[in-house]
């Protein structure tokens, strides 16, 4: 990679983060951290204002910008590929946004690319969610922003029902199935929970806040430290099961 080029991917690569160190940095343009630390240094001579220090992080100070980007052929392409399987497999919401971005990021491009990115034989027939599935994936997916309880009706995998009130963390798609991972209130711990098993949903008025022990951070720091599990023995049961709703 050219230094120049270099130099504008180290921007891109802070612009679009909270907060950047120079090890992850380094990583993504596979450099020394010694080589990120001179690039940054040149760069903040030359005006662009990157704010933080070596061994802390680096950010993009407010109101700095850059020339619209221009994709290349192998970019365009992987985008609308993402783009046709993102619409098949989101709610409506979403999958509207990302038409719409789609055609934004398509008027860009020289005439020639976009042909050729348009031309991909590379498709996601929209054959899987359906209509109620898509709907309650949409109001989880907002509660999850908006920071809403939601209260659902459930059937578990033998059709027994269930009333819970959850404080809905995240959303998680595994290949045709979605699901929801929320604190719940009635089991005090983390469950998870499959949306097209979802029989009835209530977004409620009521907001949570985020407490220590029941963030999205610790059931994904809870699902991390069950994983690392010591080797099996003969005799052993196998695995670690699943939360269960």
């Amino acid at each position: 990679m050219r230094r120049a080029d270099r130099l504008f991917q180290i921007v891109q690569l802070i612009r679009g983060r909270r907060l950047s160190t120079a090890a992850f940095l380094a990583e993504r343009l596979e450099v020394s951290a010694r080589t990120i630390y001179r690039d940054v240094a040149d760069l903040q001579h030359q005006g662009v204002p990157i704010e933080g220090e070596a061994g802390v992080g680096y950010r993009l100070g407010a109101g700095f910008d850059l020339p619209p980007l221009m994709f290349s052929q192998g970019e365009a392409n992987a985008l609308v590929a993402a783009a046709r399987l993102a619409q098949a497999w989101l709610d409506a919401g979403l999958a509207r946004e990302v038409e719409m971005a789609l055609g934004k990021i398509l008027s860009v491009l020289p005439p020639a690319a976009r042909v050729a990115a348009e031309a991909q034989a590379l498709y996601a027939p929209s054959v899987g969610l359906d209509p109620r599935v898509q709907s309650h994936l949409q109001a989880l997916r907002e509660a999850v922003h908006s920071r809403h309880m939601v209260q659902i009706d459930y059937a578990d995998v033998h059709g027994r029902p269930s009333l819970r009130r959850l404080r809905p963390l995240g959303c998680f798609y595994w290949g045709k199935v979605w699901t929801l991972s929320a604190w719940c209130e009635l089991r005090n711990d983390f469950r998870g929970f499959r949306i097209d098993r979802i029989v009835g949903l209530v977004v409620l008025e009521e907001q949570f806040r985020q407490e220590p022990g029941k963030t999205l951070a610790d059931l994904l720091r809870k699902v991390e430290a069950e994983m690392e599990v010591p080797p099996m023995r003969a005799g052993d049961a196998t695995g670690v099961p699943p939360a269960t709703a």
